[in-house]
């Protein structure tokens, strides 16, 4: 039987190197299969070429880099650099591997596809760098396949470099589906040996098959951004792990931050009302827009380590309310702006509470940069970039100036009939005296717009005061967030809450 592991640990450890990993699988007898790759050349097979003992592994190599030819074989594609386009090449030579090689040595072999559909740095050097990589293999002989599928954007400046990137992580996602399956932590983490992630980022990643029938594709993605191999990945309202770059590729976007534990009806409320006024901008009207709710990797550990349950619980509820969810470890806004414009030139909106907007303008956090809140500033709103400022009650504001956290008697209490007087909004937020003028230069230049149509009954609403109800088993907690949330979180116990017996 196969293992999921090298026989011994110090073999393992020998094996770190790339020639070292890809001779380990030319030795496997059991390991027998198909490179395909299009777009950089095979530099995958090739390195399990040079590695030695590639007659043991490799049943046949192909690269059918002509589109007619490709057309051909894979049948034609929209776009040749895709998921699908890889899913085809992966059941079409699955298939064909299988059809051929099952009589004669089905019994003794667990048959593997390789496959990668590359744009690696053009000669005129103006196009993205990115590809598609997967694997679909038998753990066993005679057992049914699982895929790894995954996305990867490549930084070298060169093209050989480029290629050079891609046979390594080539060999490391074959070695790690074959002897590191049973620890995707270590899967994960070892997708960049040899190369680093300063080289290539690999933004989505999904694990498929009875293989990892025990996985969640979500806590999968959450560890290329812990381990540093992307900083952003995204999920449908469903769960599903989504590409960013599908996603977001020439969309107007708009992005509201939070904690979202759990979504609540001013979460709800904030976004319901950012939406209408950003779909009324002029640069907006006509065009496809993409909402998410975004929370980043410092809140999710907010509370100290990651705490995976708690993870899938806030983006689950999320999804019940319907939402599309981004996980970032771009701590400041100007970060996660800028991220956007690699897939977008249309116009980006935030939006965010008076609190967030506060945290905006205090410099502590530009320490790091040059040219300090200008230089952030500066990159923040350079290409129709505009925030969009929810407003917050006296009271409250009052204790988060006193450094205060909201106490639930009175956080929760229904605010006193507020009018536009007796709120604090964009138009009538002090900053520091100092940065006065240049919040009114982005006032003035509608870069900051205060949100109108808010429901003033949910002012008082917020995330932390919810979850501690629901562990205090106050029902009143109910109320304050959508009906689907609050189902979902009953029928399922979720953030603490114990289900009436």
């Amino acid at each position: 039987m196969l293992s999921g592991k090298p026989s011994a640990m110090s073999e393992q450890k020998q094996l770190l190197t790339t020639n070292r990993k890809a001779l380990t699988i030319n030795l496997d007898e059991a390991r027998y299969g198909t490179f395909a790759e299009i777009g950089a050349g095979q530099e995958v097979a090739r390195l399990f070429f040079q590695s030695g003992g590639a007659a043991g592994t490799i049943a046949k190599s192909i690269s059918a880099y002509d589109m007619t030819f490709s057309d051909a074989i894979y049948g034609k594609a929209p776009r040749y650099v895709s998921r699908e386009r890889l899913a085809t090449m992966l059941d079409h030579e699955y298939a064909l591997l299988r059809e051929r090689l099952e009589e004669k040595r089905g019994e003794r072999t667990a048959f593997f596809v390789f496959a990668d559909t590359v744009a690696a740095k053009s000669y005129a050097g103006n196009n993205e760098c990115h590809g598609w990589m997967g694997i679909r293999f038998q753990p066993e002989p005679n057992s049914p396949p699982s895929d790894i599928i995954l996305h990867v954007r490549m930084w070298d400046k060169e093209n050989v470099l480029q290629q050079q990137a891609l046979g390594i992580v080539g060999v490391n996602i074959a070695y790690g589906a074959f002897y590191l399956r049973n620890d995707p932590r270590e899967f994960i983490a070892s997708l960049v040996d040899n190369v680093g992630a300063d080289r290539i980022e690999v933004d989505m990643l999904k694990f498929s098959g009875p293989a990892f029938a025990h996985i969640d594709n979500r806590l999968m993605s959450l560890h290329l951004v812990q381990l540093g191999l992307t900083n952003a990945v995204m999920f449908s309202p469903d769960g599903d792990v989504l590409q960013p770059s599908e996603v977001l590729h020439k969309k107007a976007i708009l992005v509201e931050r939070g904690s979202f534990r759990p979504v609540t009806r001013v979460n709800a409320d904030m976004v319901q009302c950012a939406t209408a006024q950003f779909m009324q901008e002029p640069m907006v009207r006509g065009k496809e827009v993409i909402v998410l709710m975004e929370i980043t990797m410092n809140n999710l550990l907010g509370t100290g380590g990651l705490d995976g349950a708690d993870f899938l619980a806030r983006v689950d509820l999320l999804g019940a309310a319907g939402f599309t969810v981004l996980i970032s470890n771009y701590s400041e806004f100007f970060r996660l702006t800028t991220y956007f414009r690699r897939y977008t030139k249309e116009m980006i909106g935030v939006a965010m509470g008076v609190s967030n907007l506060l945290q905006v303008f205090d410099e502590k956090y530009y320490d790091n940069l040059p040219g300090g809140i200008l230089e952030a500033f500066g990159r923040m709103f350079r290409y129709a970039v505009k925030l969009y400022v929810y407003p917050m009650r006296h009271d409250t504001y009052a204790r988060y100036l006193a450094g205060e956290t909201a106490a639930p008697d009175t956080a929760i209490a229904p605010p006193a009939g507020p009018d536009a007087a007796e709120l604090i909004t964009a138009n009538n937020l002090e900053v520091a005296p100092h940065l006065r003028n240049l919040y009114a230069h982005l006032l003035e230049n509608r870069c900051i717009e205060r949100l109108e149509g808010y429901q003033t009954d949910f002012l008082a609403i917020f995330s932390r005061d919810v979850f501690a109800l629901i562990h205090a088993g106050d029902p009143s907690w109910v109320k304050m967030v959508p009906p689907e949330v609050a189902q979902m979180i009953q029928t399922r116990g979720l953030l603490g809450y114990q289900r009436v017996k």
